[in-house]
């Protein structure tokens, strides 16, 4: 039996084809924004490794029109991975802020 009470994060790992970093965001940006009006939205986050700047993390899913162009983006297929949070820490009155 699955125990419902603990949080899995989809991790997605883009490896972008180099200069692709601009289109990605701006294909990708509009859907993380669109997502946060979503009766489902929970949480989404978008990380870049700080070594390598075409190497991005997303913790969410993605919709019909910026999937349909990582063909063109992507250096190699995305790796998806699903990863089960130990633990997590804010203050109770802050959120994350992510650039939004």
């Amino acid at each position: 039996m699955r125990d419902t009470a603990v949080l899995e994060t989809y991790v997605i790992t883009f490896h972008l084809k180099p200069g692709m970093e601009a289109r990605f965001r701006e294909l990708l940006d509009p859907v993380l924004d669109a997502m946060r009006h979503e009766n489902t939205f929970v949480y989404a986050a978008l990380h870049v490794n700080p070594e390598l700047p075409d190497v991005f993390q997303l913790h969410r899913p993605y919709r019909a029109k910026w999937h349909a162009a990582l063909d063109d983006l992507l250096a190699r297929p995305r790796q998806i991975e699903i990863w089960r949070a130990l633990r997590a820490d804010a203050r109770k009155s802050e959120k994350p802020n992510f650039g939004d």
